[in-house]
């Protein structure tokens, strides 16, 4: 059965940086993300990485600030997290999907059939 188990939440200061990890099992992936939820508000699209040729996808707020990889296995996702703002406290969800995704669908969260439980990030001002 296919899992995701994302871990590197905490909390951090203003100005910190954090590294969250989804380590996948039970099969392989076409395109992993991660998306986000504050309290109250929707699930928002964070970042995406697409396995066949490795590229990558970030919403405006967090460009230049979130990078997201993968290991050599392509069975683990990360997302290294700079310059932290209180803005980006939420639960951060690791996603995937069997496929390839095309550009205009990887921040679609119904594009993703697989989800982890997420991993509470709290950045303080």
């Amino acid at each position: 059965q296919a899992q995701l188990v994302e871990s590197g939440g905490g909390l951090v200061p203003a100005g910190g940086s954090l590294t969250l990890s989804c380590a996948a099992s039970g099969r392989t992936f076409g395109t992993m993300a991660w998306f986000r939820q504050a309290p109250g508000k929707e699930r928002e699209f964070v970042a995406a990485l697409r396995r066949q040729g490795g590229s990558t996808f970030y919403e405006d707020p967090v460009k230049g600030r979130f990078t997201i990889s993968t290991d050599n296995t392509k069975n683990t996702i990360f997302l290294q997290m700079n310059s932290l703002k209180p803005e980006d406290t939420a639960v951060y969800h690791c996603a995937a999907a069997s496929g390839r995704l095309i550009n205009t669908n990887v921040g679609n969260k119904s594009a993703y059939g697989y989800w982890g439980q997420g991993t509470q990030v709290t950045v303080s001002s």
